[in-house]
């Protein structure tokens, strides 16, 4: 080190200054840019959305190099202290393991991530953009609009709303009472179908898909402090017809909870799903959590009704161990789960961009363990996952992934670290033997951690 630093093992920072060094400085803890005039309650940061990974399948006989190449921007900032913005843009070209490069292929997305064009042989270049603004007018309310994801529980998935799809245009109205122990949202968005938007396209202009539009409650309840109950109402309207008008009436604008349920039932051309999350604070470090879930419970769709719950742990410091966090999880899904109500002539699904609006797989059973420690900007993670799929009410196929990494956090000012990592995962068919396939993915990595991805299913 330089004779500028000293280095102090019980701080949480590496380096402890002796002389400012603006370059280091610069590198470990500031934004790229960061406006603050002194005179004016403003502030502006401007840092990179970096993915830079390289690594090998080792299951892949044509050991091809696989790599990610992420580059973009997110700024952010307050005026005053009631209004927030904030927007992100990102370009990539990906060469990705075969199970999620089928899967791409499969459904014209990189999950997460949006629609591809081909990227030299066998690769996809895709580019998503984010962005928000928050107001808060009043105490007890805060409006956002923007164009981003949502997601709604406490545990590694949610059953009821994910960030899982693609990015969707979004307003989010919450409000705040009797000191936040009651909190209510209402989310209107509008989604799409990967479907053409009218019977006749013009093949001189871009290809348009078809609209669907979407409405969300929660109530959130705090009786005390350690428990909260959370309620969940998902309806997505009748898409687009096929001039793609979306006909909506007064009911969609509707704020109050289960009153659409009331009107509709489960049953309905709009798809209507309800559903509950609990959170039990057992301990300062345990936490019981859970969700349920209902789709349809008429039970005249072909593979049963649709239905799931969860169940999970969380322990913090455990085993006395500062900074150690793990997680236990448990998700049921049935196969009737997020499908087009019966009847409907156009795509009612639960979905945005192909992608499910919730739970990840799709439907089956899951396990996930969690484990995760940090040691001053050093850190471990490792998760394991088991998922069995059902197809026409039997069994399909399970898959076992494990993801392990270590790594070191750069600057936590835009979240930059360095990591090694491991992917591994096997998918075994029931009946057809000749599918099952096997990825050893064993990367390293520069990125801005500032979105989740879910490449676990």
């Amino acid at each position: 080190f330089s004779k500028k630093y000293v280095f102090i093992p019980d701080s949480h920072r590496i380096f402890k200054y002796i002389v400012d060094d603006p370059a280091l400085n610069f590198f470990f803890y500031k934004h790229v840019v960061h406006i603050a005039p002194a005179k004016e309650n403003f502030r502006l940061y401007l840092d990179p959305v970096l993915n830079l990974e390289v690594g090998r399948d080792l299951s892949d006989s044509a050991h091809r190099l696989l790599y990610s190449n992420t580059r973009g921007f997110i700024a952010s900032g307050y005026i005053g202290n009631k209004f927030y913005f904030e927007s992100m843009f990102a370009e990539n070209q990906s060469i990705l393991p075969d199970y999620l490069a089928q899967n791409a292929n499969l459904t014209t997305v990189v999950p997460g991530q949006g629609r591809w064009k081909v990227f030299k042989t066998g690769g996809f270049d895709y580019a998503f953009s984010s962005a928000l603004i928050s107001m808060q007018p009043f105490k007890n309310l805060n409006v956002q609009i923007g164009n981003g994801k949502q997601k709604i529980g406490n545990g590694y998935r949610s059953l009821l709303l994910s960030d899982n799809s693609f990015n969707y245009p979004y307003a989010r109205i919450t409000q705040q009472w009797f000191k936040g122990r009651l909190q209510y949202s209402n989310i209107y968005a509008a989604l799409m179908n990967l479907v053409p938007a009218a019977a006749k396209q013009d093949p001189n202009a871009e290809r348009l898909f078809q609209k669907k539009a979407a409405s969300f409650q929660y109530l959130s309840v705090n009786p005390t402090k350690s428990l909260n109950l959370g309620f969940f109402q998902g309806m997505i309207w009748q898409a687009g017809d096929d001039k793609n008008r979306q006909h909506l009436n007064a009911y969609y604008f509707n704020p109050l909870i289960y009153t659409n349920l009331a009107k509709y039932g489960l049953n309905n051309q709009n798809n209507i799903l309800i559903g509950a999350d609990l959170k039990l604070k057992l301990s300062s470090r345990l936490t019981l959590y859970g969700q349920l879930m209902a789709d349809d419970l008429s039970n005249t769709q072909k593979v049963g009704n649709g239905w799931g719950y969860q169940a999970g742990l969380t322990y913090f410091n455990a085993l006395g161990i500062r900074n150690l966090f793990l997680q236990a999880e448990a998700n049921h899904v049935s196969e009737g789960s997020y499908l087009n109500p019966v009847g409907t002539s156009t795509s009612q699904a639960y979905a945005h961009y192909g992608q499910n609006l919730a739970y990840t797989p799709g439907n089956g059973n899951e396990l996930i363990l969690i484990a995760d420690y940090k040691w001053k900007r050093f850190f471990t993670n490792v998760k394991y996952n088991y998922e069995s799929t059902f197809l026409n009410g039997d069994n399909y196929y399970a898959v076992n992934l494990v993801n392990a990494k270590i790594g070191y956090l750069v600057n936590p000012s835009y979240n930059l670290n360095v990591s090694l990592g491991v992917n591994y995962r096997m998918q075994n068919f029931y009946t057809f033997k000749a599918l099952n396939n096997e990825t050893s993915y064993i990367y390293v990595a520069l990125k801005t951690s500032l979105y989740n991805l879910y490449y676990d299913f």
